[in-house]
């Protein structure tokens, strides 16, 4: 890796923003091949931002061999994602269990191999097959409402708060369709529980203290219909569900603490139970002048009443 691959991504990332503009595939193909042979890497796929440009021609192209391209290639980068820590590999290793690869394809990229370096031979063959989300989850289909199409916008938006789909390859258009799809399909209609729905995926989808949520949305690991209907509490970041943790145990501490805590006596006779185990304690809750109030609790039913 060093600045002539640099360049030479970046030179090819501005043709194809350039064609994309003005809506014109023409030498996409032979763009696409001479950037499978250029090695790459997690810090060059971020510096240059050549995955935007090269779903960009995905999306714009009707030709076959383009599209198929351009998806082969941001499969080999999704890989690129996992390597520094690892994260996601046993998900990984599942798919590709899962999705057995035949030892020729037959398409037009696999013909090019010859030109590029060994290790874009290898990783070929498993990286012709069309995107993994599209296979696992039927496409959501088309709709004319004004708001649910804003919706599966906001969505989509959301899913690509950061840098994470580009290295991923998701298409997050599908995927934010899907998502709300799911959620219509909940309610069937556009009412204020729907919309308050899409709202709270949109928040916590582009909440940068939470990445891990956004991320197993591209990766698949938590499907669309997961997505949809996933509370507040599953939603949220490690850091918040720990704080979350100890703020109930407080909670429980200081509930233990009031139900066992003051002074045990058999003055008073539970009104539900009969029982004289109580625990009583006094708090001034009036003026000065006038006697506490006395709190009872029973021990042995739960009971609470106050005695003046």
């Amino acid at each position: 890796m060093g600045k002539k691959e640099e360049d030479e991504i970046i030179r090819i990332a501005k043709k194809m923003d350039k064609m994309a503009q003005k809506k014109n595939g023409a030498g996409a193909l032979d763009l696409l091949k001479e950037l499978r042979c250029v090695p790459m890497s997690l810090e060059l796929l971020q510096s240059t931002r050549i995955g935007m440009s090269v779903n960009a021609i995905r999306k714009q192209s009707t030709d076959d061999e383009v599209t198929a391209l351009a998806k082969s290639l941001i499969k080999s980068w999704k890989k690129l994602l996992d390597e520094p820590g690892g994260g996601d590999k046993p998900s990984d290793e599942k798919r590709k269990e899962q999705t057995p690869v035949s030892p020729s394809q037959g398409s037009p990229e696999a013909k090019e191999e010859s030109s590029c370096s060994n290790s874009s031979s290898k990783s070929e063959p498993a990286e012709v097959s069309t995107n993994t989300l599209i296979h696992t989850f039927p496409r959501a289909p088309n709709t004319s409402d004004s708001v649910r199409v804003k919706c599966r916008e906001l969505l989509s938006n959301a899913l690509q708060s950061g840098d994470d789909y580009i290295a991923i390859g998701a298409d997050c258009d599908e995927l934010g369709a899907q998502i709300e799809e799911c959620i219509f399909q909940e309610f069937k209609n556009t009412d204020m529980k729907y919309k308050n729905r899409v709202r709270s995926r949109i928040s916590n989808l582009k909440d940068m203290k939470n990445p891990n949520l956004r991320r197993t949305v591209l990766c698949g690991s938590v499907t669309p219909e997961r997505m949809a209907k996933m509370t507040a509490e599953e939603m949220a970041s490690d850091e918040l569900k720990e704080m979350r943790k100890n703020l109930t145990k407080e909670a429980v501490r200081d509930h233990q603490m009031a139900t066992t805590g003051g002074t045990q006596t058999d003055l008073f006779t539970c009104g539900k139970c009969k029982g004289k185990c109580c625990t009583y304690t006094q708090v001034q809750t009036r003026s000065a002048d006038e006697p506490m109030t006395t709190f009872v609790f029973c021990n042995e039913c739960g009971n609470r009443w106050k005695f003046c």
